[in-house]
Parts: C-alpha cells; structure tokens; sequence
C-alpha cells in the first residue's frame, strides 16, 4: 500500500463498506477503521516505512533544500546534505527503523527582537531537519483534521492575518471575548 493510500485510508477519504457506519460524523482513522471493522493498525503501513518511503524522502528533501536555512552543530550545510546522505543514508534509515536514530542538538542563535532584548532560536541540523519534514509530511494528514478550526498557529492555509479577521468578525458578530494565546517560554524550563 503507498503513503497515499495509507492517508487516504486515515483521514478517511477510503471508500467504506456499504451499510456501515452510514452519516456517522466520525473522521479520521475512525471512519476508516469502523466501516472496514479493523483496528488502526491493521492494514495500515507502519509509520516508521511511510517516513523513510522514497518518494516521502524525496518530497522531504526538496522542501528542506528549498528553504535553505543555517547548518546545525555538526556545520553540514543544506548544499551539502544530499552528498552526505549518499554515503551515510543506509545507517541511518536503519537506526530510524529500529528505534535507535537520535536527533542531535540544535544549535542556539540569539537573534535581536524589534522591541528589544533576544530571541534564541534553535536550529537542528539538516539531517534532523529532513527527518522532521519527512515526519511531518506522514503525520500531518492524518492529525490535521481533528484541529479546531478556530486554532490558525503553525498550521497549513492558515495565517496569523486570518486570526485577525475571525476575531473582527466576531466581534462584528456581537461576541464580547477573542481568546490570544502565546505559548512563549513555555517549553523553556525542565520541571
């Protein structure tokens, strides 16, 4: 079964059984997995082979090259990474698969904010970046449609200029709360 077959099937856009689960409102895997009778993970590949499948990679590759960005700890360049990847790439699709790949540090650089004081950001290294987009590509189909559709941070088709205009219209619509939550610092300290 391809990667796509495999979203398809969990965002559940699959053709379901006839007489099955009819206008239920379930999405996602749900839909799939009540109107076939199998469990999630049935007849599904397994994550880890639709990360590390070609065509993933190859998609993951192109879109990390595209947006170039700063080299990690190790100073491998995104120029760089598809010539490195033909010598070590064996290696580490292997440690992926068998739960052994560990990301490295990222690389902290405090860049100036428009107000004033710094603002540190994290930079992984290519390798760990390709890895996280090639993640990503597999699990955002399946998760990003149970989001609320009133939540606009990081998420595809959406833009902080659309947040504003929901909450004009809100307020148009005679609602006296607008809700602005920014998680800043939140996942800076350990305890």
């Amino acid at each position: 079964m391809s990667v796509d077959e495999a979203q398809a099937r969990a965002t559940g856009t699959a053709a379901q059984a006839p007489g099955r689960n009819p206008g239920s409102g379930a999405r996602g895997a749900e839909t799939f997995t009540a109107a076939t009778e199998q469990t999630k993970a049935e007849g599904l590949p397994s994550m880890e082979a639709a990360v590390v499948e070609h065509s993933n990679l190859r998609l993951a590759y192109r879109r990390v090259v595209a947006n170039k960005g700063a080299p990690g700890i190790d100073d491998l360049t995104v120029d760089e990474l598809g010539d490195w990847l033909g010598m070590h790439w064996p290696s580490v699709k292997a440690a992926l698969l068998n739960g052994q790949y560990t990301p490295q540090a990222v690389r902290a650089v405090d860049i100036p904010k428009p107000q004033g004081g710094n603002r540190t950001l994290g930079i992984p290294t290519a390798l760990d970046r390709l890895i996280q987009q090639a993640l990503l590509q597999v699990l955002q189909p399946v998760f990003e449609p149970e989001f609320s559709a009133s939540s606009y941070g990081f998420r595809p088709g959406k833009s902080a200029q659309e947040a504003v205009l929901a909450a004009q219209r809100y307020v148009q619509e005679g609602r006296r709360w607008v809700v602005d939550i920014d998680l800043e610092k939140c996942f800076e300290s350990a305890s």
